[in-house]
């Protein structure tokens, strides 16, 4: 497929309005007299550290490549700079994107796909990295778009001194909806609060799959979300929404604004916090308490379930020398450098021989139980692979804190959610099949 700044100014600007933001023209010259390569990606502070360290390895490695990192604070950051790097003719070498945001690129030949690069590599192979982790960026469902370098889960962090104080159990493989439940509401006193969560499709994905439900009609050509009309997904919804509306166990709304969960958990005050990996470079700076991960709880009848979070290393599409920025992802997918990001506390590598080893799963550096993202590689679900689906799940998440807060009614929330992102499944951007 042709990449889209290709096709002349008018399809760019079709391409610019459908991606969301505006631009111009670009040089074909302009990009091949760039010196070195440049490498977009978010994080906090904690996380960029890791990747200038990563850099600088490689540079000492690989004198004749000068890297220039780019990074930016959040992921809509990350969406806007590319968006306006695509569109004005300008993409970067290298881009670390999530699987649920790369679509809308893929779709538009913007990503140079990465197959041909590893079939060829005698660096890397194929079989080295996570099966799930590899197929969530085979866009066209055969073929690697992009090389992902983690293969993070959804996972309870908790403070073990709050549970201990409250002599509730700390969390362990198998517990149930009941037993998060219980917990969450017995470390709720005193000012604070049992757990903190994010109302957003991916925190809210692994519960409706391990009741056996579906977040959509089709997995793999989706035209509507399930989350009302399915009963299995509906009843996931409900103990979801309940957490807050009717067990009060999360912060109301005017207190998260006012200091997010992340900050309440940093600061001892929240017993159970939701997320990913990526919180783990933060959450190592706490002195004050021991904390610890285990995995999410299973539904009653329901099976074990969480949502793959993985970044994949993409390249532009169209500059007219790709190799130096393949040195580079080589080199961030080797062993080494996959040790690097590991021992940073940022990443489950994606790498299975360095997951397994302890520049991952050092009890001494927390999380102790850093096993739990192992052992929860089998239960790992991908949400759909389309063009559109980051933008529908900015719609939904939108609407579905509405829902959370109390701030539309349930039924009616849940209704407006569904009916406002229909139409972005039908929307005509899609990859050729």
């Amino acid at each position: 497929m042709t990449p889209f700044w290709r096709r002349g100014c008018a399809g760019l600007l079709t391409a610019a309005l459908l991606l969301g933001a505006g631009g111009g023209c670009g040089s074909d010259d302009e990009a091949a007299d760039r010196r070195g390569i440049t490498v977009v990606l978010f994080g906090d502070a904690e996380e960029v550290a890791g990747y200038r360290t990563l850099i600088a390895d490689f540079e000492q490695a690989n004198q004749d490549v000068d890297v220039t990192l780019s990074p930016v604070a959040t992921q809509d950051e990350l969406m806007a700079r590319l968006t306006t790097s695509f569109a004005g003719g300008q993409p970067p070498d290298v881009f670390l994107l999530n699987y649920r945001r790369y679509g809308q690129f893929a779709a538009q030949g913007a990503i140079e796909p990465a197959q041909s690069w590893l079939d060829g590599s005698t660096v890397l192979d194929e079989g080295d990295f996570s099966p799930r982790a590899l197929d969530a960026f085979r866009f066209d469902g055969d073929a690697l778009t992009c090389l992902p370098q983690n293969l993070s889960s959804l996972v309870v962090y908790y403070n073990a001194d709050l549970f201990r104080a409250a002599g509730v159990p700390t969390p362990t493989a198998g517990w149930t909806w009941d037993d998060f439940l219980a917990a969450a509401r017995a470390l709720t006193r005193d000012g604070r609060y049992g757990v903190g969560v994010q109302p957003s499709i991916a925190r809210l994905a692994p519960f409706v799959w391990s009741n056996r439900g579906e977040l959509v009609d089709d997995p793999a050509k989706p035209t509507a979300l399930t989350l009302r009309g399915d009963p299995a997904s509906r009843t996931a919804v409900d103990w979801f929404l309940d957490l807050q509306l009717r067990h009060r166990v999360v912060p109301p709304d005017a207190q998260e604004q006012s200091e997010s969960s992340e900050a309440r958990f940093l600061r001892g005050t929240l017993g159970m916090f939701l997320s990913s990996r990526v919180a783990v470079p933060t959450l190592r700076t706490i002195e004050g308490f021991t904390w610890d991960a285990a995995p999410l709880p299973v539904a009653p009848g329901g099976v074990p379930a969480s949502i793959l979070h993985s970044d994949a290393y993409c390249m532009g599409a169209g500059l007219p020398d790709h190799r130096r920025a393949w040195r580079f992802i080589e080199y961030a997918m080797s062993a080494p450098g996959q040790r690097v990001l590991a021992e940073s506390g940022r990443t489950v590598p994606s790498r299975l021989d360095v997951a397994t080893s302890p520049a991952f799963l050092d009890p001494a550096r927390p999380p102790r139980s850093s096993q739990v993202f192992l052992d929860a590689e089998p239960h790992l679900r991908a949400t759909p692979r389309t063009a559109t689906w980051a933008r529908v799940e900015k719609e939904a998440d939108t609407l579905l804190e509405e829902v959370f807060y109390g701030r539309v009614d349930r039924e009616e929330g849940l209704r407006r959610l569904e009916e406002t992102v229909r139409p972005l499944f039908a929307l005509p951007v899609g990859p050729t099949r």
